[in-house]
């Protein structure tokens, strides 16, 4: 459920991103589209990496935002 979870919001955030994507912030968009690939394991390990993704998550569109 936690995954599911994930996925949704990953995908909310690129369309967020791609909005207004421009040569300035395509660094900073780079790192927001990349948080997957540090997602790796199964079950408490998962579960962990999950947790630690959507908190960069959180910290990257702050700025993004900002």
């Amino acid at each position: 459920q936690q995954e599911r979870a994930a996925i949704e919001s990953y995908k909310q955030t690129l369309r967020e991103v791609l909005t207004s994507l421009n040569q300035s912030n395509i660094d900073l968009a780079v790192q927001i589209a990349s948080i997957p690939e540090n997602i790796r394991g199964y079950g408490h390990v998962k579960a962990h990496h999950i947790a630690s993704a959507q908190e960069k998550q959180t910290e990257l569109l702050a700025r993004w935002r900002g």
